[in-house]
């Protein structure tokens, strides 16, 4: 992952994690900020009233129909998410099964993303820094 900056080092203190816990948290951060990995990994949570998470799984076909893409370009964003170990593959034949592998850490995501949209929705979308000079000049 070249895109990602190690700033852990930079950073001193007495409660600093780990730097491969750093590192981690930084690789997982940047899997779910792309919109596509991140509907991928929406989608692989159990509907309510699921039973049990670990068996709720979608075929790689599938997943690339409903989010849209060409299966190559899934098959690139499932890769990258079993090398972080969110989700797991299983093989029946020549089709490929997937399903969340810390299904806690991703309802744990989930949860934040359903707090951001709540909060979007409650204060809106800051849209520029308040204070700007443009918005100032307008107004008076």
């Amino acid at each position: 992952m070249a895109g990602i900056k190690d700033t852990s080092s930079s950073l001193a203190g007495p409660h600093r994690r780990p730097r491969e816990v750093d590192l981690y948290i930084n690789r997982f951060l940047d899997a779910v900020c792309d919109e596509s990995r991140r509907a991928i990994l929406e989608l692989l949570v159990p509907p309510m009233g699921q039973d049990s998470p670990d068996g709720y799984e979608l075929r790689a076909g599938d997943i690339a129909q409903q989010i849209g893409l060409a299966r190559s370009t899934t098959s690139e964003h499932l890769h990258h998410l079993l090398n972080l170990h969110l989700v797991s593959a299983r093989k029946e034949g020549t089709v490929i099964f997937y399903r969340l592998q810390n299904h806690h850490l991703v309802q744990a995501f989930h949860e934040l993303l359903r707090a951001l949209e709540t909060h979007y929705h409650t204060l809106g979308s800051p849209s520029r820094p308040s204070g700007d000079m443009e918005d100032q000049d307008t107004q008076g």
